[in-house]
């Protein structure tokens, strides 16, 4: 119990400061896989055995199991099984770069189910110090356009390679020989997208702490064995890469990519960051929103707290609460004026100049054209004991210096509440999408048992509707106030 209290009284405290970046718990990894999904939880495994357990995407702890030990697993789900891949040894001097790679099955993920149990290991990928390549750092994909299996391993020692292998057994395919794609990188992942294989790579110097040096590139090619070119159009043979992630405020050093696809729009990358400075520099998992920008992977922002405009996609109106409008003092017209008359500044509206004028209750939310009026201002904080969602905790909607909430009813509109009880139709998530908007959910709509985002249909009132990528209806802007 007190650590419990410990970890709660931590985490209150990052979120008021507007701090909380990677994820929470005790969500320290190195080297961590691609998350998976498994029996309504959420697993990565990391370097040295064993790995991280989530039941909601946010709040990370210890408790996966991986046998084997070595490093830089990865894991994939095929059919009703689970395939995981890992560095037996290598990556570095002291084993004269000697390493192999080892595949496992396993039914489940969950070390308490009775179905769980590893299977035998397989050797698919081995270097024998002699040539250029370590054999280390395995990545896996399988192809959603052949249904064929892929594997990329390597590090700064000699070459990145690809193989293939076989998606029944997780065995090598017979005969199949490695290609050489990248040089210059390690800790390399494979996705495909629109028409394009994209070659993730880790740049840089690792395991050093606050002074590792890591980021996240990417190159792509029309053929899964390449050749790999970045933006400029220089081969990954030649070092090229465009960047994907790198260093940002108290993250230090990504790397070991991974992509989750959610649904159609939503998309996240996860990480490790070599240091986390507001968690005692140590290497912890991250995930971020996944962008796409001119065909190329863009490491996105993670929702920060503060005040804003929320701006519809759509047209460019703004929620505001649906009030009278108060005419500003000195709203003298434009033109006529003596222009020689001194220039005198006129205060913005504030909100005390029309809190007194709006209702007492409960006060229904529409669209509008933005004034910077404080009905127009939602303060947007995230609410520590909520939990939350993959890569982000729930937030409460607030309009600026009071404790009105925006909150989802049970007809499926959106009103907003005089105060902030908790509840869950006041909890939002916020996931930024593959083009840069924002989608806007609420985590419960009483009555209704599907998930509904706010939707700006019309040209007065937002309402909650079905999520759709493919209309600027479901997605919204927020421009700091």
């Amino acid at each position: 119990m007190k650590n419990k209290i410990l970890v709660a009284t931590i985490l209150l405290s990052l979120l008021a400061a507007g701090m909380v970046n990677a994820q929470v718990g005790k969500p320290f990894i190195h080297d961590p896989s691609t998350i998976v999904a498994c029996d309504g939880k959420y697993y990565t495994f990391g370097t040295g055995g064993g790995g991280l357990i989530s039941a909601d995407g946010w709040t990370w702890n210890g408790g996966a199991v991986r046998p084997g030990g070595g490093a830089a697993p990865d894991a994939i789900k095929i059919g009703d099984r689970y395939l995981v891949v890992y560095g037996a040894t290598g990556g570095g001097a002291a084993s004269g770069h000697r390493g192999k790679i080892y595949t496992m099955w396993n039914k489940t993920l969950d070390p308490a189910s009775p179905d769980f149990k590893y299977t035998d290991t397989v050797v698919v990928a081995s270097s024998n110090g002699n040539e250029d390549n370590d054999a280390i750092d395995p990545g896996i994909m399988l192809d959603p356009t052949t249904g064929r299996l892929w594997l990329t391993y390597g590090t700064y020692f000699g070459f990145i390679r690809i193989v293939e292998l076989d998606p029944k057994t997780g065995k090598r395919v017979q005969g199949n020989k490695p290609v050489d794609v990248a040089i210059v990188c390690e800790a390399t992942d494979l996705i495909y997208h629109d028409g394009w294989y994209y070659l993730l790579a880790t740049h840089g110097t690792c395991c050093d702490g606050a002074n590792s040096t890591y980021n996240i590139v990417v190159g792509r090619s029309k053929k899964v064995t390449g050749p790999y070119l970045d933006n400029v159009g220089r081969n990954m043979l030649e070092g090229g890469g465009k960047m994907v992630s790198a260093t940002s405020r108290n993250l230090i050093g990504p790397g070991h990519f991974g992509r989750l696809v959610l649904e159609a729009g939503i998309e996240k990358m996860s990480c490790h960051y070599e240091a986390d400075l507001d968690q005692g520099g140590r290497s912890v998992l991250g995930i971020r929103p996944l962008l796409w920008k001119n065909g190329w992977p863009v490491a996105g922002d993670n929702f920060r707290e503060g005040t804003y405009e929320i701006e519809s996609e759509r047209r460019g109106y703004s929620l505001e609460l649906e009030v009278d409008f108060t005419r500003m003092a000195g709203g003298l017209r434009g033109f006529g004026r003596n222009t020689d008359e001194p220039v005198k500044p006129v205060p913005p509206q504030q909100l005390a100049d029309v809190v007194k004028n709006w209702p007492t209750g409960n006060i229904d939310a529409r669209i509008g054209d933005y004034m910077g009026r404080p009905h127009q201002k939602w303060t947007i904080t995230a609410v520590a004991e909520a939990g939350g969602y993959l890569g982000g905790p729930y937030y409460k909607i607030q309009i600026a210096g009071t404790e009105r909430t925006l909150a989802a009813t049970a007809d499926a509109e959106v009103v907003t509440f005089p105060a902030f009880t908790g509840a869950p139709e006041q909890l939002w998530q916020i996931d930024q999408l593959t083009d840069g908007t924002y989608r806007i959910m609420p985590k419960v709509v009483p009555a209704v048992k599907k998930q509904l985002a706010l939707v700006s249909s019309g040209d007065s009132r937002p309402t909650l509707a079905n999520f759709d990528m493919n209309s600027d209806n479901s997605k919204w802007n927020f421009k700091a106030q």
